[in-house]
């Protein structure tokens, strides 16, 4: 199924390629490095396409696992780019449910290095803020920086589900799978189903392409994150 991603994100000429953690299964420091080569080997026909890490929990789990990671990725566990009008800021909360503070401290301090930039999208592994916004409640430190410093997309993973959440004009996107399996019901319309999404941004206009991976692993189905709620796909008639 990843491979199949990699190969249908090719197909996009995409400027650059940003995921959203896991790319190992982990777990277990004596075979950590056997599955980082695995992973490189597996993705080193896409090598043209300049590829932005963010730690996962089957990243990163030990200090031993954090050292592989940033050794094989050539990525530091958090980090902040450009890229045209948009800023990005990767996070690391693979080894906490929460965001920790110094990731808070590291997330304001780059917002304001970049407060320039028209549109500012957060990329971290584990959803933490999803209970809060599904309770519509904004008193929270990375929604009061999202408000602050004009946070327009948080985007995690981890839960392998499509789920769109809306606060304060601020959108959390859970993505579903790349690979990841899928937990019941496994059905796309609650959003459990492979994808890859094209993301293209001009000036402050961001347009989302959620594609469904083909066949066999899907039905090539493309979505916007408007079509998606906290529950799953958009039924007719919901607001």
């Amino acid at each position: 199924v990843y491979q199949e991603a990699w190969r249908e994100t090719a197909l996009d000429h995409p400027n650059f390629v940003i995921n959203v953690g896991d790319t190992i299964q982990g777990g277990d420091d004596t075979t950590m490095d056997a599955e980082w080569k695995a992973a490189e080997k597996l993705i080193a026909p896409y090598r043209k396409y300049e590829f932005f890490y963010v730690p996962g929990n089957h990243d990163v789990w030990s200090v031993a696992s954090a050292q592989a990671y940033e050794k094989y990725t050539g990525r530091p566990l958090h980090y902040g780019f450009d890229y045209g009008d948009a800023h990005f800021t990767v996070l690391d909360n693979s080894r906490t449910e929460f965001l920790p503070a110094e990731e808070l401290a590291f997330l304001k301090n780059d917002l304001q290095e970049h407060a320039q930039q028209k549109i500012k999208f957060v990329f971290f592994h584990r959803p933490s803020w999803i209970f809060r916004v599904l309770l519509h409640d904004p008193d929270f430190p990375l929604h009061k920086l999202a408000r602050q410093y004009g946070i327009k997309y948080v985007i995690c993973g981890h839960i392998h589900e499509m789920l769109r959440f809306e606060l304060d004009g601020v959108t959390y996107l859970s993505i579903a799978s790349s690979g990841g399996h899928l937990r019941e019901p496994k059905t796309y319309d609650k959003g459990w189903f492979f994808q890859h999404t094209l993301v293209t941004v001009h000036g402050d206009s961001v347009q989302f392409a959620i594609k469904e991976l083909a066949a066999p692993f899907g039905k090539g189905r493309v979505t916007e994150p408007e079509d998606w709620t906290s529950g799953g796909l958009k039924r007719q008639g919901d607001q």
